[in-house]
């Protein structure tokens, strides 16, 4: 069973009119998933305007999960108390912006708990047995968001603090994440680099081509971590077979060597070839193929226990279709 977690409260977070972190975004996933035949759910979005395309897929309908705010305490597994406040003070004074490119406004702070809140929901569900594998569809994302700052469009570090929930909650030992994210998750690996219990494994645009300019080959974890880090960027111009042969050589050696537990995926749309803010070339396919290829791995290793996290994605249209075919390919 695949559990999917969303919430038509996570468009209250408002960037602005010009953002590509925009709440549209989650009215796309929202009818695209809607609209394959995933669940059966009553769209609330049904005034969204944009031509998805897409028909039934066939098979099994989708565990819907209601997402409940995460508690305060899980951020400061990751956050410090300095910065949490700071985010909590500048919404409660009407909003602004937290770094050049993360704007929020009154209720960011409310829904960035219940974005969190939706991914440790998708841990309970697996680890409780409810589902095998369970995707969480909210925003804000958080793969950018650092221990002492936001950034990236990224109020909270949401992955690297679902590794600390299924920890603590759970006493999962070996997790490993892996983050497709066309752009480096520069905020999990400094949330977790000096961890040896969890293995990072970040594919990304090479960073002297974009944002945030970080992820290199030779940054590989600090301390105790050293060696549980591992970053595999990609010139621009790389495409399915590129990003797939990575993985065949690199990605599946390296998560079927340290044996992980649960392995959470940091699933970022943005590599698509449609995406306006990079220059990868993948499609649709590349991504359920991507996504089949860990399941199989978690199938090996870790009792199939998968739990995915929406990171990026900006081409409305790319990004619907793109996550129809990554729920397609972790379901059972």
């Amino acid at each position: 069973m695949l559990a999917f977690s969303t919430s038509e409260r996570f468009v209250e977070h408002q960037t602005g009119p010009q953002h590509p972190e925009r709440p549209d975004r989650i009215r796309a996933i929202f009818t695209a998933v809607r609209q394959a035949g995933l669940i059966d759910s009553p769209n609330p979005f049904t005034d969204f305007d944009c031509d998805l395309a897409l028909h039934p897929v066939g098979g099994p309908t989708l565990l819907e999960l209601t997402p409940q705010p995460a508690d305060e305490k899980w951020l400061t597994t990751i956050h410090t108390p300095r910065m949490i406040e700071s985010i909590k003070r500048i919404c409660a004074a009407g909003g602004g912006m937290l770094d050049d490119d993360t704007p929020v406004c009154p209720c960011s702070y409310e829904i960035a708990l219940l974005s969190l809140g939706s991914l440790l929901g998708c841990c309970d569900a697996v680890m409780n047995g409810q589902a095998r594998r369970a995707f969480s569809a909210a925003r804000p994302p958080g793969h950018h968001a650092e221990p002492d700052r936001p950034m990236g469009f990224c109020l909270f570090a949401n992955v690297a603090i679902a590794t600390k929930y299924l920890q603590q909650q759970y006493g999962v030992s070996k997790i490993a994440i892996v983050d497709f994210d066309v752009h480096h998750g520069n905020g999990t690996q400094a949330c977790l680099e000096n961890d040896p219990s969890t293995l990072f494994i970040s594919m990304h645009q090479h960073p002297r081509t974009c944002y945030p300019g970080s992820g290199f080959e030779w940054e590989t974890g600090t301390g105790p971590g050293h060696g549980y880090t591992i970053n595999l960027s990609f010139q621009p111009g790389a495409d399915d077979a590129d990003y797939l042969r990575v993985m065949e050589t690199r990605v599946i050696p390296e998560l079927d060597a340290f044996r992980p537990e649960v392995l959470l995926i940091s699933a970022g749309f943005d590599a698509h070839r449609d995406d306006p803010l990079a220059d990868i070339n993948l499609s649709e396919n590349g991504f359920e193929m991507m996504t089949r290829q860990l399941v199989a791995v978690a199938e090996k290793n870790c009792g199939g226990r998968v739990i995915s996290a929406l990171e990026g994605g900006y081409n409305l249209r790319a990004l619907g279709r793109s996550v129809v075919r990554h729920l397609v390919g972790m379901r059972d």
